[in-house]
């Protein structure tokens, strides 16, 4: 079947697509770099001609829920309505364990996003995952006190970006769900340990000290607001040896 991937360039797009040609599917990429923007709609209707299923794993780099709000009922919007348009019989969104419990910030239009693919009239699938290992990386990079990196703390259970991309893309080739069981990685971390152990895995050797940050959605985190409840199905690699991958 043919698989229109939204932000199949990301972190777990590239996974999605990667997962979806190994199953035998044809994978089209909506990017900017393939002549698609999601904000404005430009692009979509020619994108989604035959396609049979769209998954939605574009995202924005934000902490502000209006920004992020904006963004998500903007681009999402954009997708189920070309989707509608183009007949797409089955539409997968990729969201986030917890967001419910803990409607704060950025994750305040992860909430928003899903209301919107499930009043878009296109039968759909949500699939709500906690944070990639990757997430330590993307932490370690934008927490920063001048020229300092600070670790926050956090309660978080991390999974496999190839094993969300691979889940997604086996969803969108069955039939639509609603919400479907989330999936978490196999063990509970502390974000703070692990931005160090990123920090040194990849050269960084200075000092790194814990913290709480301030705000919403920080304050779920540490909580344990996005920790995954029964029924969860978890994954298999530990973000101990997906750090060991690491070129």
């Amino acid at each position: 079947m043919r698989i229109a991937v939204a932000g199949g360039t990301g972190v777990v797009g590239s996974h999605v697509v990667e997962a979806a040609r190994a199953d035998g599917h044809d994978p089209v990429v909506l990017s900017r770099g393939t002549g698609v923007d999601l904000t404005t709609g430009a692009g979509l209707d020619a994108a989604l001609e035959g396609v049979d299923a769209v998954i939605d794993t574009a995202n924005v780099t934000t902490l502000s829920a209006d920004v992020a709000t904006r963004f998500f009922e903007a681009a999402t919007g954009n997708l189920i309505a070309a989707a509608a348009r183009a007949g797409v019989a089955h539409v997968v969104l990729l969201s986030i364990v917890g967001i419910d419990r803990n409607p704060h910030d950025y994750l305040a239009g992860k909430l928003a996003q899903e209301r919107v693919i499930e009043k878009g009239g296109v039968p759909w699938t949500i699939l709500r995952a906690t944070q990639f290992h990757e997430f330590a990386g993307q932490v370690f990079a934008r927490a920063k006190v001048g020229p300092l990196h600070v670790a926050p703390r956090g309660r978080v259970q991390p999974v496999a970006a190839r094993e969300v991309g691979a889940q997604l893309a086996g969803l969108a080739a069955g039939a639509p769900q609603g919400r479907a069981a989330d999936l978490a990685g196999p063990r509970e971390e502390r974000l703070d340990d692990m931005v160090k152990a990123y920090a040194r895995r990849t050269g960084h050797g200075g000092w790194i000290p814990s913290v709480s940050l301030p705000g919403g959605q920080m304050r779920g985190i540490r909580a344990g607001l996005g920790l995954p409840g029964p029924g969860t199905v978890l994954g298999t690699q530990t973000f101990a040896e997906w750090l060991a991958e690491l070129g």
